[in-house]
């Protein structure tokens, strides 16, 4: 029986910990933090349920829809489409397609012109019957460069666009690659934007139960310092111990599996800061379970009603929101907090805010990996390490989700050619 070791209990590294598992391996995961998960972690305190940064699942990833049990994870939908906000102004787009009851809202929005919203429809069925995996292989260009190329409007893309992608790619200029867009346009047409109802961490919970019951050992809490490749295999140097392996897969983030192998991996990054707020329960804010999008400018980005979605999120006579600025912004908790309650004070002129209470702030420089046109030629492979030294990562595949569980798949494929 072959010994692997993993180093890391992000997503990646526990799709890859379960396979290796399944198939036969003796597996042992090594993860430096106390829980597993990695950048995808939920804190619970006082009733309330804070994901690190705003994080949602798309039901439609191809990697989603393997790995993971959905039913067990008690999904909470969002509504298809969001609600645009400027000051003293609010309106509902969506597909109606998929959201009936929107119809009438969204074929009157004045925001968004007739023309735009007949391109979006035809550009839903010229997606539906491309394999993923084409997408993501096309041609490339700007979000920006290839919506104009496409006759979207400029109103569209300030509208609609730069606030919408500007949360998923965490760059508001589209200046992302637009095979990132197409292939999340794809999955938004054909699943749902959820969350789990105890949090996305329980999406690494249950990766790390079916990791366990495969066989795999998890162990927490301890840090990697070095690898070291000898003639049978790899030697992984912790803080208290050393763990020979036949092979090694390494699921960290990108700079110290650079540190630790020596591969190039993506140095910039995409950062952004995101502010829960309490808010008592009888103030409505009419969302519809629709994330609300600043198309005025990106002082927040958007704001998302989670417990209208999830009501599990909050405690009783409470809801919580989710207020999420793009970059790195340096402005202090309070000022941002602040901000956040002018900008709803100026979308919602009959609500009174005064209670709005700044709960948590989670400050995220590294939350992806830039995604220019042709990123994609530029990530590391799988088996570019010396040895039988393999790498697992979102930065092995593209920056989402579904890369970092689709490259714990391919890590463990990989590992299986080293040691068969």
């Amino acid at each position: 029986m072959s010994h692997v070791a993993v180093v890391g209990g992000g997503l990646a590294g526990l799709v890859a910990a379960r396979r290796l598992a399944e198939s036969g391996a003796e597996v042992e995961l090594l993860e430096r933090e106390e829980t597993v998960g990695g950048r995808v972690r939920t804190a619970h305190e006082d009733g309330f349920t804070f994901d690190r940064g705003f994080q949602v699942l798309f039901t439609a990833y191809p990697a989603v829809q393997r790995e993971l049990d959905l039913r067990a994870l008690s999904l909470r939908r969002f509504t298809p489409g969001a609600v645009l906000a400027r000051p003293r102004h609010r309106s509902v787009l969506s597909d109606p397609l998929r959201d009936p009851g929107s119809a009438t809202e969204t074929l009157f929005n004045r925001e968004i012109q007739l023309t735009d919203k007949l391109r979006t429809f035809a550009l839903q069925r010229e997606l539906r019957h491309r394999d993923p995996d084409e997408v993501l292989d096309g041609p490339d260009d700007t979000i920006e460069s290839y919506l104009a190329a496409r006759g979207f409007s400029q109103a569209y893309v300030e509208n609609f666009a730069a606030p919408f992608y500007g949360g998923i790619t965490l760059d508001r200029s589209l200046g992302t690659s637009s095979a990132v867009f197409e292939y999340t346009f794809k999955m938004l047409s054909a699943g749902d934007i959820a969350v789990p109802a105890d949090g996305m961490g329980a999406i690494g919970e249950q990766l790390a139960d079916t990791a366990a019951e495969a066989g795999a050992t998890i162990r927490t809490g301890v840090p990697v310092r070095s690898l070291d490749t000898t003639g049978d295999g790899v030697r992984v140097d912790t803080l208290d111990d050393e763990v020979h392996a036949d092979a090694v897969v390494v699921a960290t983030d990108p700079k110290a599996a650079a540190d630790l192998t020596g591969v190039e991996t993506p140095t910039e990054s995409r950062g952004c800061v995101t502010q829960h707020f309490s808010l008592p329960a009888h103030v409505d804010l009419e969302t519809g379970k629709r994330l609300v999008l600043n198309t005025a400018d990106d002082r927040p980005n958007q704001v998302v009603p989670m417990t209208s979605v999830a009501p599990e999120y909050a405690p009783d006579g409470q809801q919580l929101l989710s207020a999420t600025f793009l970059g790195t912004p340096t402005q202090d908790d309070d000022v941002l907090a602040a901000e956040v309650r002018e900008a709803l004070e100026s979308w919602y002129p009959s609500r009174r805010f005064s209670e709005l209470d700044l709960l948590r702030t989670d400050r995220i420089e590294f939350a992806q990996f830039a995604q220019p046109p042709g990123f994609r030629d530029t990530l590391p492979d799988a088996d570019a390490p010396a040895g039988p030294v393999v790498l697992a990562g979102d930065y092995t595949r593209w920056s989402s989700i579904n890369g970092a569980l689709d490259s714990g798949r391919v890590a463990a494929e990989t590992v299986g050619r080293h040691v068969d």
